[in-house]
């Protein structure tokens, strides 16, 4: 599980925890405004912020809710962290802070080997986040196709291109000081 972490940003007090089921509502209007993310239900995500947090971060900029990860451990891999939504508000965009999140999940101890993501061609953002995440861990990235429109029930959604990063080991990067969120 996630540590709180206060990182110091210039005159912004930003601390990065692990969700709480009162943040839900923050977290889907986040979610909602953000204009690339699939809108999920309300239920959807005051459930993951109370029954993923330790898989899952939020990030508060000045006392004001900016940003949620949230992932999850596949049963049959448990290495993975699977990376199932970023999203990071307006005002906050461009500063680390999508990094800084997926990074503060990625802790010694916990036994992530491997990060999988998946993110749509249009969205390029979320692909230069997975990328610059593989070059800051040093390890190996693949991208392959995951699911196809067709594959979706209305056939209007793009498809998803699967990220893999890894292997890595946090204990190693951690100790020599090679990472920090």
């Amino acid at each position: 599980m996630p540590n709180e972490q206060t990182l110091p940003r210039g005159d912004s007090d930003i601390v990065i925890r692990p969700p709480e089921r009162c943040d839900g509502a923050a977290v889907w209007r986040l979610a909602r405004d953000s204009g690339s993310l699939d809108l999920n239900s309300q239920y959807a995500y005051l459930l993951w912020c109370d029954r993923f947090s330790d898989t899952s971060v939020v990030v508060d900029v000045d006392g004001e809710l900016a940003g949620f990860v949230c992932g999850f451990r596949p049963q049959d891999e448990p290495e993975v962290l699977f990376v199932w939504q970023v999203v990071v508000g307006d005002a906050h965009r461009g500063k680390g802070l999508a990094r800084g999140m997926v990074m503060a999940l990625l802790q010694p101890g916990e036994g992530f080997r491997f990060v999988e993501a998946t993110v749509t061609p249009s969205n390029s953002a979320s692909q230069r986040l997975f990328r610059s995440l593989a070059e800051l861990l040093g390890c190996p990235r693949e991208e392959s196709p995951y699911l196809q429109a067709a594959d979706f029930p209305e056939g209007d959604h793009e498809p998803e291109i699967l990220f893999r990063i890894g292997p890595f080991d946090l204990n190693r990067l951690h100790a020599n000081r090679m990472i920090r969120p």
